[in-house]
C-alpha cells in the first residue's frame, strides 16, 4: 500500500482513538507521520507525552517513519512548534489532519463560561491555529515557486451539522469547523491546498462514556462480526483525502462503519418576494400558512 508514498502528514490528537487510527493508516500507506498529542483527558485537562510516543513506536516497529509531538495546538505557538518539527524532521509537509478536540457536555442553561470557552478553544481554535500556521507556510511555498499539492482535513460533527441536546458548546465549535473548511477551500486552492472535512461516527473516549451512546457503539461480542463503530473505519476516507491527486475540495463527509455520505451545504429551501416591504400582518399570514402546509406534509409522510 503506497497511496501516501513520499507524503508528510501531520495528525493532531493522534495519541488515541480516531486520530491514532489516522496516523497508523497514513504510515501504512507510506507517509512519514508527525503524531501530535498532548495526552490530555477528554475534557482537555492534564497531559501525558507517552500516548504520542507509543503510536510512534508502533509505526516505527512496523517499518514506518514517525516522530512524536506534544505541542499544544490550542495556541499559535504550539502550532508553530508543530510545523517546525515537521519541517526540521522531514523537510516538508503535505497534509494536516486537525483531529484534536475536547468535550464538556452540559445543558445550555447550566453551562459555565469556562466550559464554553474551553470547548471553543479545544475544538475550533485547535483547528484554527494549525490551519493558520500551515496555510501561511503553503502560501509562502507557492509564492516561492514551489507549488504544494497539500491537503487539509478537518473534523466536524453531526452535533454541529444536525444538533444534539447537551452539546451546544461542542456543536457550535464543530459547526464552525465545517464553515471554516468551506472558506479555506476557497481561499487556499490558489496555493495548491485542498480543504475537506470528515464527520466521524465511531467509538472514542468521548462516545464510550455517554449515556445510551456508549452501549450503542460498544464492540460486538462476536469477534467475527463487523465492528461498525471501530474508529479505524473512518481512516480510509481521511487517507484518500490526503492523497496527492485527490480531486475533492470543500466537501464535508460522514463516515461510519462501511457507510460514507457526503453532506449538502446550506441552501435555500424556498423563497417569496412581494417586491416591496412586508408588513408584520402580511408575513404572519404567509408564513403561518407555509408552516401549516409543511406540517401537513410531514404528518402525511411516514418517513417524516
Amino acid at each position: 500500500m503506497s497511496s501516501l508514498e513520499n507524503r508528510v502528514v501531520v495528525v493532531t490528537g493522534a495519541g488515541r482513538g480516531i486520530g491514532r487510527e489516522h496516523a497508523l493508516l497514513a504510515a501504512a500507506e507510506g507517509a512519514r507521520v508527525v503524531v501530535n498529542d498532548i495526552g490530555a483527558g477528554p475534557d482537555g485537562r492534564g497531559s501525558d507525552p507517552s500516548f504520542a510516543a507509543e503510536v510512534v513506536e508502533q509505526i516505527t516497529a512496523a517499518g514506518g517513519a514517525a516522530v512524536a509531538s506534544t505541542a499544544d495546538v490550542r495556541t499559535m505557538s504550539g502550532a508553530e512548534e508543530l510545523l517546525a518539527l515537521a519541517l526540521d524532521t522531514y523537510g516538508r509537509v503535505d497534509g494536516l489532519v486537525n483531529n484534536a478536540g475536547i468535550l464538556r457536555d452540559k445543558m445550555f442553561a447550566n453551562m459555565s463560561e469556562d466550559d464554553w470557552d474551553a470547548v471553543i478553544e479545544g475544538q475550533l481554535k485547535a483547528t484554527f491555529a494549525p490551519s493558520r500556521v500551515f496555510a501561511a507556510h503553503w502560501r509562502d511555498e507557492s509564492k516561492a515557486g514551489r507549488q504544494p499539492s497539500a491537503s487539509l482535513v478537518n473534523v466536524p460533527s453531526t452535533s454541529g451539522l444536525i444538533g444534539a441536546v447537551g452539546q451546544s458548546n461542542y456543536g457550535a465549535a464543530k459547526a464552525g469547523i465545517a464553515a471554516l473548511t468551506g472558506i479555506l477551500s476557497q481561499e487556499l486552492v490558489r496555493y495548491g491546498v485542498r480543504a475537506n472535512a470528515v464527520t466521524p461516527v465511531a467509538r472514542t473516549r468521548m462516545t464510550e462514556d455517554l449515556p445510551k451512546i456508549g452501549e450503542m457503539v460498544a464492540a460486538p461480542s462476536d469477534p467475527d462480526e463487523f465492528d461498525v463503530y471501530h474508529p479505524g473505519n473512518v481512516s480510509p476516507l481521511v487517507a484518500w483525502l490526503l492523497t496527492e491527486d485527490c480531486p475533492e475540495n470543500g466537501s464535508v463527509w460522514y463516515a461510519k462503519g462501511g457507510e460514507i455520505r457526503r453532506f449538502a451545504g446550506w441552501s435555500y429551501e424556498w423563497q417569496m418576494d412581494k417586491g416591496e416591504r412586508w408588513t408584520v400582518a402580511e408575513l404572519d399570514k404567509e408564513l403561518r400558512a407555509r408552516a401549516e402546509a409543511a406540517g401537513s406534509d410531514s404528518d402525511s409522510n411516514p418517513h417524516g
